[in-house]
């Protein structure tokens, strides 16, 4: 059995494996070290590997550790000019897809705070991606930036044009990530005409049911990925 930690921008999420399957997960706002001891003594876990976005986590947990840094042995190749500063998030992302899909061209829309788009190709290497504002950012931008328009959130109720402003907000910023990574997936499919999209993160549901392109939906693909890094490093 083994703890997989994952330090999101919003969220943390611990998960138990056993194996390649889960058997839980909890998700905290913050790190809680306490919390993290009491679920190694009633899982009887063996491993833990965390990783994190925001600040460096230490500690001695009493099990082996492993600490996700761009040092970190991995079983893709990374073509990126600065991996020191990929984030760990999307590592595990591409790690988990080339491994759950092999042979394929795999596009990764992780839809979040930001929305990242990675793409690592059927040898297992890693080409690069796109950073881009995630919805409820675009929404907070808005409102924050402006004088006087309202702070909106997800809605899923966007029309072609909006009727009023809160009708426009949400027609400008939800159709527009629409259109956005719409062109994004047509585009990469011009160039790989066999290419697998997944899509993961906080705000799967939202391009589930909105996406035009055909799509498989992971919400739990960073934690799959970080298990799968554990079992490559053991």
């Amino acid at each position: 059995m083994k703890l997989i930690i994952d330090i999101g921008n919003t969220l943390v999420k611990y998960a138990i494996f056993s194996s390649d399957e889960i058997v839980i997960i909890y998700k905290k706002n913050d790190i809680e070290l306490s919390f993290m001891q009491e679920l190694i003594q009633k899982h009887n876990l063996n491993d833990v590997i965390i990783s994190s976005v925001r600040d460096k986590v230490d500690g001695d947990f009493g099990i082996k550790t492993l600490y996700l840094n761009p040092l970190t042995p991995l079983p893709i190749t990374i073509n990126y000019e600065t991996p020191e500063t990929l984030g760990n998030d999307r590592i595990a992302n591409v790690v988990a897809a080339s491994i759950l899909y092999p042979n394929k061209n795999i596009l990764i829309i992780d839809a979040g705070t930001c929305i990242t788009i990675d793409f690592i190709d059927q040898n297992k290497e890693y080409q690069g991606g796109r950073i881009s504002p995630g919805i409820e950012m675009r929404y907070k931008s808005l409102h924050k930036y402006t004088s006087n328009l309202p702070k909106l959130t997800i809605s899923n109720t966007a029309q072609q044009i909006g009727k009023d402003t809160n009708s426009s907000i949400v027609s400008g910023v939800e159709k527009g990530v629409v259109a956005e990574i719409e062109r994004i997936i047509d585009d990469f499919k011009n160039e790989n005409e066999d290419l697998f999209v997944i899509v993961t993160g906080g705000d799967t549901f939202f391009f589930e049911n909105t996406l035009k392109n055909s799509i498989f939906a992971d919400q739990n693909l960073v934690l799959k990925g970080l298990n799968e890094i554990l079992k490559y490093n053991e």
